[in-house]
């Protein structure tokens, strides 16, 4: 499994339907649970984004298509991070000469 958080701002198109944001968004965390990731959190955020999400894929492949499908719709643009737990990080800082 790898992890990413997901951070996502919506598009002009995606304000202008606001009221609907709730039931898209769990539209699509169902979508993200059915395509085989396991949802760590989501959350709407003050700042720079307007959502972010963590949640663990079978794949980079995998994280990649799901952005793509969630940007597709048009409501959010999708940044995605790929996130190393902090034992993984200890594994890969061994391996430097």
């Amino acid at each position: 499994m790898v992890t990413y958080m997901i951070l996502m701002n919506l598009t002009d198109q995606g304000i202008k339907n606001v009221k609907a944001a709730p039931e898209r968004i769990e539209r699509g965390l169902k979508g993200l649970e059915k395509a085989g990731a396991k949802v760590i959190g989501f959350w709407i955020a003050l700042g720079k984004y307007d959502y972010v999400s963590i949640a663990d894929f079978d794949s980079d492949e995998a994280a990649l298509a799901i952005g793509i499908g969630l940007g597709s719709e048009g409501n959010v643009t999708v940044e995605s991070v790929k996130l190393f737990s902090k034992e993984q990080f200890a594994g890969i800082i061994k391996m430097l000469p």
